[in-house]
């Protein structure tokens, strides 16, 4: 624990790692809030899944992962398609559906790609993904390369046999995979407590199967960066390379699209106020507002948004015939 707050320590004081943390974290938190007040125009016609309340887990990953290692994600991954580089302008163009979108148009906010940073894309189909990022670890392994593959799922994602076969022949492989379980409590509408035992953790399920496994609080970035850096450093030049960790979280907003859906009635309005007290940037604003230039990093952000929308807002959609590239079928 010490040595922990040591490495937190070392972190306030370097300013270049602090704007960074602070960039991304408070970029993606607005690029999703102005998706959300977008929305409603009706220009937007693609479903969507925000992860307002959940940036510090993949904050922390934008500055450990390499640029050639690989990323996948779900549904919910604009966050992660950001926080590995992702050009924004190609994300929202592709939300709007437009040919410049970095899917052609065709995937919209739920199919997410750019293999120039190394983000292999995300997908509308719970845990469809995580045996392609177990797959990209696999050729990490045979190029015997000192690099990683990142699997972001959430917790639904564990009820999926894809997770289970996929963990296995990673452990079994000793491949250099990563899972990061980015717990939200929910899977859509369904509480942990009504689709698993009682007294059943996740990263004690994926220990079971072998894998390294831990918890974290996915609200402190600080805690996920200095755990993390230690398990990609394992990952990299280690023994024992598959890893599995739970980071405890919470979405704010509905399962899909951009309001708030506490009158539904499957989640307190007292839950929801207890997690949007430790809002991730809330914890870390305080602490850096006297550190760095916070009202600039800010401006740079919302000039990068509105550039991105007025981009996407007045590109063309793809030819009708584009309908047909890029599609295949066995």
């Amino acid at each position: 624990m010490e040595k922990d707050l040591e490495n937190i320590e070392k972190i306030h004081n370097n300013q270049n790692l602090l704007e960074k943390i602070y960039y991304i974290m408070k970029k993606i938190r607005l690029v999703e809030e102005r998706i959300a007040l977008e929305y409603p125009n009706n220009e937007i016609r693609c479903p969507t899944h925000l992860s307002i309340g959940q940036e510090a887990v993949p904050s922390a990953l934008s500055i450990l992962l390499k640029e050639k290692d690989f990323a996948v994600s779900t549904h919910r991954g604009h966050a992660h398609y950001l926080s590995k580089g992702g050009s924004l302008r190609k994300m929202i163009a592709e939300i709007y559906g437009k040919a410049k979108g970095c899917s052609g148009g065709k995937g919209g906010s739920m199919h997410l790609i750019d293999k120039n940073v190394g983000f292999m894309g995300t997908s509308a189909i719970v845990g469809n993904s995580i045996p392609i990022g177990v797959g990209l670890g696999l050729s990490i392994k045979l190029k015997k390369e000192p690099l990683l593959s990142c699997i972001y799922l959430g917790d639904g994602a564990i009820e999926e046999g894809s997770f289970y076969e996929s963990l296995n022949f990673s452990v079994l492989k000793n491949l250099p995979v990563l899972f990061i379980c980015e717990n939200n409590l929910y899977s859509v509408y369904s509480p942990l407590s009504k689709r698993q035992p009682k007294g059943r953790t996740i990263h004690s399920l994926a220990k079971s199967i072998g894998a390294n496994s831990c918890q974290c609080d996915g609200n402190n970035v600080f805690k996920a960066i200095v755990l993390l850096n230690k398990i990609i450093d394992e990952i990299r030049y280690g023994n024992n390379k598959t890893w599995f960790v739970e980071f405890d979280t919470y979405r704010w907003r509905e399962h899909c699209g951009y309001q708030f859906d506490n009158n539904l009635g499957y989640r307190s309005q007292e839950e929801f106020e207890e997690w949007k007290s430790k809002d991730p940037l809330n914890f870390v604003e305080p602490k850096l507002k006297k550190i760095i230039d916070i009202k600039k990093i800010d401006k740079l952000i919302n000039n990068e948004i509105e550039d991105a929308f007025a981009d996407a807002k007045s590109a063309p959609f793809p030819d009708s015939e584009d309908a047909f590239s890029s599609v295949f079928a066995e």
